[in-house]
């Protein structure tokens, strides 16, 4: 028997529909279901009185597949709260663009079944961490550094294993891994970077000087960011979704994570043509 718990985290009307309508056909199929105990006071007992109720932190305990419902957000939350177990993420995407979230409520069935029956494959991403007042926190996309409290440029001087990068003016910088460079460091005019490449890249926020650009460094290195704002406070975000304030000097030390995160993926299609579907990557326009 497979355990699969389901994951739900914006308490979104149409992802929990599309959890219910997953749990009952996983029932069905002979899997058991969990669900954390949050989402669970949502569906009645009496349809529902199958579902093991676990926290999503226990997950990884019992779990050999999550499924997440809702969009990429909703993907990397819980990707952060799964870190340290070892069980396989899918994604079905109940938003809008759903890079990482790939798989179609429309397709809900199939792709239930084609999981039972060993139809997928599995990918590893790898994870940036830091600490942030004591507090280990890590990033499937990215962690960014931006301005605070003022429209005034902020300035990160950045060190690669000691050794001086330069001096960021700018709106903000970004560190993203693979995974991340189809999100935010991608509308600041960063590179696409294939997720099996086994590197980092900063990426400026508006920056002040013409020649700063997109730098992509390996990831065995040891990044070392320096900020300085003239309001004395910088933002400092992972992943788009934890939030801190650091202080002006703040020294932040940047690397690869031991830690991996799985993903399933469909059979037969890879990382060129999800690009060509979410983004129109490569689209010829001159065909219609």
């Amino acid at each position: 028997m497979k355990n699969v718990a389901l994951f739900e985290s914006i308490r979104k009307p149409e992802a929990l529909e599309y959890l219910k309508l997953s749990a009952k056909l996983l029932n069905s199929l002979g899997c058991s279901v969990i669900i954390d105990p949050k989402v669970t006071i949502d569906l009645d007992i009496n349809e529902f009185g199958f579902i093991n109720s676990l926290p999503t932190e226990e997950f990884g305990k019992i779990a050999d597949l999550v499924i997440s419902f809702g969009g990429d957000g909703t993907m990397l939350s819980a990707a952060r709260q799964l870190i340290d177990s070892q069980v396989p993420i899918m994604g079905v995407n109940v938003g809008r663009l759903g890079f990482l979230a790939e798989y179609s409520v429309e397709d809900l069935e199939s792709t239930i079944k084609d999981y039972v029956n060993g139809n997928y494959r599995l990918v590893e991403r790898s994870v940036i961490e830091t600490y942030i007042n004591d507090e280990r926190v890590f990033a499937l996309n990215d962690i960014v550094l931006e301005k605070k409290g003022s429209s005034k440029l902020i300035t990160v001087k950045a060190y690669s294993n000691g050794n001086h990068i330069g001096d960021y003016r700018a709106d903000g910088l970004i560190v993203c891994t693979p995974t991340g460079s189809t999100a935010y460091s991608l509308s600041c005019g960063g590179p696409i970077l294939s997720p099996s490449t086994q590197v980092l890249c900063l990426t400026p926020i508006s920056p002040h000087t013409l020649t700063l650009r997109p730098l992509v460094l390996p990831d065995t290195i040891e990044l070392t960011l320096i900020v300085n704002s003239s309001t004395g406070m910088v933002n400092f975000v992972c992943d788009g979704q934890v939030e801190y304030t650091i202080a002006d000097g703040t020294s932040i030390t940047i690397k690869k994570s031991e830690s991996r995160i799985k993903l399933i993926k469909p059979l037969g299609s890879s990382y060129y043509d999800l690009l060509k579907a979410k983004l129109l990557w490569a689209t010829d326009g001159s065909k219609k």
